[in-house]
């Protein structure tokens, strides 16, 4: 596993490793933080620096991955498309070959897919997909670790997706494949996930697992331990959210579809959130609710993400640009 750019870029084993370092990260955080002592593990990255590309405006990617290098000990270089003007100033595989030179990992979080390929193509460095248009991997495994921390286990849940079969859709049916869970895309006709990642999914389950999408909010969610949901209308798409709102009529999470449920699901949503357009304030504030200790396991997840790239075992001459 030398990137990480869709979550099938993880075996079923490297996926149950991160989450389980993950876990071991939150537990020694909060312990550390409840006995006033430094939640800094200074021999993780041992002073090595990640590079931190932003095309899009960041909350939860900048903080968590700001936070999380340096409480592995190492250091990041952010750097906004308004510095680099990637693709524009420089070509992408330029820019990847001058960051490899100077770091030892690039995470990017930019519009198209295809700069993530390209990135990865020109250099020996990982290169993590923090967000493109195609997969949003490390949001989902936070959200793995959040439905792991609230049931134990992962393999047999039922995880139904309401809303647009967007980037998120993408890596929740890949890692729910892998981690053996029933997951359930619940779209609008025309929005539906791309046929080859539900293809691809469908080829990553196991004997316990599945996939499957359904155009019915009530037959999709019925019996979930997790519903989850996303915004209707994602950055870059604002020219669309009217229609989409006509198009979404029907989707939104309501208290009445949590009802349909299991007795003890839990509610998931990335965050940022519209209340009243795709969730119900009753619901994402409401008990079933674990939509920021979602936000915080970006932190965890990254974090182990990162020592698994980056970590003991792996030598700096992963750090070695192609010529």
């Amino acid at each position: 596993m030398q990137d990480f750019l869709s979550v099938a870029d993880a075996t079923p084993a490297d996926l149950e490793a991160i989450l389980d370092r993950a876990d071991d990260l939150r537990l020694a955080r909060h312990a550390a933080l409840a006995a006033g002592r430094s939640p800094v593990t200074a021999d993780v990255l041992d002073g090595r620096t990640v590079a931190l590309v932003f095309e899009k405006p960041s909350l939860r990617t900048r903080a968590s991955f700001e936070v999380g290098v340096h409480e592995l000990g190492g250091a990041t270089l952010p750097m906004w498309n308004t510095e680099i003007n990637l693709g524009g100033r420089e070509s992408v595989s330029d820019v990847a070959r001058v960051l490899a030179r100077y770091v030892q990992c690039i995470v990017i979080r930019t519009f198209s897919h295809d700069n993530l390929v390209e990135m990865a193509a020109a250099v020996d460095v990982p290169i993590v997909n923090s967000l493109s248009d195609h997969e949003h991997p490390c949001q989902a495994l936070a959200d793995l670790q959040t439905v792991r921390q609230v049931f134990g286990d992962l393999a047999g849940r039922t995880l139904a997706y309401v809303g647009d079969g967007n980037n998120v859709a993408h890596s929740l049916l890949l890692a729910g494949a892998l981690a053996e869970m029933h997951v359930r895309v619940v779209h609008p006709d025309g929005y539906a996930p791309d046929d080859d990642v539900v293809a691809a999914a469908r080829d990553l389950v196991g004997e316990v697992g599945s996939v499957s999408t359904t155009t019915d909010p009530r037959a999709g969610v019925e019996g979930a331990d997790v519903v989850y949901t996303d915004v209707w209308a994602s950055m870059g798409q604002e020219a669309e959210a009217a229609a989409r709102a006509t198009a979404f009529d029907g989707f939104r999470v309501t208290t009445d579809l949590m009802d349909l449920a299991a007795d003890d699901a839990i509610f998931l949503h990335c965050l940022p959130a519209h209340r009243g357009e795709e969730v119900d304030a009753a619901v994402i504030d409401g008990p079933a609710s674990r939509v920021f200790d979602q936000a915080e396991n970006r932190l965890h997840a990254q974090k182990a993400l990162l020592a698994h790239l980056l970590g003991a075992g792996h030598g700096s001459s992963r750090g070695t640009a192609r010529p």
